[in-house]
């Protein structure tokens, strides 16, 4: 085996399990906490969502932007009584990506 070769198998791209398998809009800190949750309570209010993750009201809406934008979430906005609510509902497509982030991570770590 030639040596480009060889260094091309040993390459981190081309192992089962590289860190290139990872999901970066998931991975973040704030939006791994979200999906861990809604992967458990789905759907979540946005009061609850923040009580969970520590987060601000801005910097919790910017990254369920973020998922929304790759359609791993879907923020439902409504009213409880007289209060405006927004709901946080977990999408098939963000479940799949979910389970997927799960796998590629047990990979990564053997």
């Amino acid at each position: 085996m030639t040596e480009s070769a060889n260094n091309k198998s040993q390459s981190p791209d081309n192992q089962q399990g590289s860190i290139q398998e990872i999901d970066e809009v998931i991975h973040g800190r704030l939006r791994l906490g979200v999906m861990a949750y809604l992967s458990t309570v789905n759907p979540a209010s946005f009061a609850e969502l923040i009580e969970r993750t520590g987060a601000t009201n801005g910097n919790l809406s910017t990254h369920l932007g973020k998922l929304e934008s790759v359609s791993y979430v879907v923020q439902e906005k409504g009213y409880k009584g007289k209060r405006p609510q927004t709901l946080v509902h977990l999408t098939d497509a963000g479940r799949i990506a979910w389970l997927d982030y799960l796998e590629a991570m047990k990979q990564l770590l053997g």
